[in-house]
């Protein structure tokens, strides 16, 4: 499966995080302000910023974001910043702050900010109408009155950054559906349009399990068809509307940037607190148990299915079955391994992973290359686990769908809680999913084997 990269796209809302937060602390220690307690200060502005900047959603921008909505973000936000602003001389107490010079400050904090928001606005505009980067490409299906509608407002409005590479018509007598994915899959297409009025029930649904399993974007030109599969997202392109199915929260890239800052000081409290003075008793006994490595590093597929090494305590005798998934009273494991599996202490080193970046502490569990290829022609929607980073533990085992997978209706409620998971995101999800997991071993798991 062939997957798409845009890591500089990832980097625009991180960066203007960044930007804005050095505007305001920059200027609020430059500022003549009478300020007695600034470190507090500036703490306290670039929290009350960034809770801010969540709730009011104020770096999310999209392509096809209008100027009316990014100017109405820019006022809700420093509304709002400015009652906070002045709510800190009441809150701690600071009655020698100059109020003049606080207003003041909070004018040229607006000014440049809203400077900055417009300039990054045109140029990425400008960079890809003009340069034609960061583009998005893309094909149509349908032929009608809606679809050229589409097509001419991508082509005025080439700031947008959507390439329409071909328009398919299901009406044509020559039109497959089959030869349509592979188009897609074979010029590595990004989203699908569909103005689903040309397409009959079934071929909707092949059209929308394709895109699950493929992790490519499908809209839909909303028309007088029933879609209730999901919940939809309606967004305008101008004054175009379009269907999405589905919003995935980690899509977003301060929620990754909120969620990687969470697995790496987890991590890192584990590895100190923990892992520190266990891995070598642990390892030490691995030794005196049986003979080979410590560590057992396995290739397994992970985000965007890229390939890993995903580490393990070695929990059998040297074999050469690593692609053979562990059974109950496994002859490769040893008496070590057997307790190691049973308390799940033998996942401990992936918070190497974790610390690298290549895993999170909640997410899907990496499955091996063979069960990829085995489940991704007979699971609906198994490849949706490859949308964010693999995980130590996940709401599937935390439900107790872990280990061995003995029968079908295993690996289709691990996929349905994962694909639950990726669709509901939130911190608060990670916390609960932690917490139910050491529930679940220190009361013993069935299927810990």
């Amino acid at each position: 499966m062939l997957f798409k990269k845009r890591p500089y796209s990832n980097l625009i809302t991180p960066i203007s995080y960044v930007i804005d937060l050095a505007i305001i602390n920059t200027f609020a220690y430059l500022w003549p302000m009478n300020l007695y307690e600034r470190l507090l200060f500036h703490s306290y502005i670039s929290l009350a910023w960034i809770v801010l900047s969540i709730k009011s959603g104020f770096y999310e921008i999209f392509r096809y974001t209008k100027v009316p909505v990014i100017l109405r973000k820019l006022i809700t936000q420093f509304f709002f910043f400015f009652l906070i602003l002045y709510a800190f001389i009441g809150l701690f107490k600071q009655p020698n702050i100059s109020r003049l010079n606080l207003g003041l400050f909070f004018l040229l904090v607006f000014v440049l900010v809203f400077i900055f928001k417009f300039l990054n606005y045109y140029l990425l505009m400008t960079y890809r109408a003009k340069i034609k980067g960061d583009l998005r490409y893309i094909t149509v299906l349908g032929n009608n009155k809606k679809t050229d509608q589409l097509i001419n407002m991508f082509e005025k409005h080439r700031g947008y950054g959507y390439k329409v590479v071909k328009q398919f018509s299901p009406k044509d007598n020559a039109f497959k559906l089959a030869d349509f994915f592979k188009y897609v899959q074979d010029q590595n297409i990004d989203e699908i349009y569909s103005s689903i009025k040309e397409l009959g029930d079934k071929e909707i649904a092949k059209l929308i399990n394709y895109a699950d399993n493929n992790l490519i974007k499908l809209k839909f030109i909303p028309d007088n068809k029933e879609i209730f599969t999901k919940d939809l997202k309606l967004d305008y392109y101008e004054y175009f509307p379009i269907l999405s199915l589905r919003e995935i929260p980690l899509e977003d890239s301060f929620n990754r940037f909120y969620k990687r800052c969470f697995d790496f000081a987890f991590s890192l409290l584990v590895s100190v607190l923990l892992l520190s003075w266990l891995l070598p008793l642990i390892g030490l006994l691995i030794k005196l148990d049986s003979k080979g490595p410590i560590y057992f590093r396995q290739n397994r597929p992970g985000f965007n299915e890229e390939g890993f090494g995903c580490y393990k305590f070695r929990t059998m005798r040297i074999n050469n079955e690593t692609e053979k998934s562990a059974t109950r009273n496994d002859p490769r494991i040893t008496k070590l391994g057997a307790f190691l599996r049973r308390t799940s202490l033998d996942e401990l080193p992936q918070f190497v992973n974790v610390l690298f970046g290549q895993m999170s502490v909640v997410g899907p569990r990496p499955h091996l290359w063979r069960q990829n290829h085995e489940y991704n022609t007979t699971v609906q929607k198994y490849m949706l686990r490859h949308y964010v980073k693999p995980g130590i533990t996940g709401l599937a085992q935390a439900k107790g769908y872990r280990g061995e997978i003995e029968k079908e209706e295993d690996i289709i409620n691990r996929t349905r809680y994962d694909f639950f998971y990726i669709e509901n995101w939130s911190l608060l999800l990670d916390i609960k999913i932690i917490i139910q997991t050491i529930f679940n071993i220190l009361k013993g798991e069935e299927k810990a084997y």
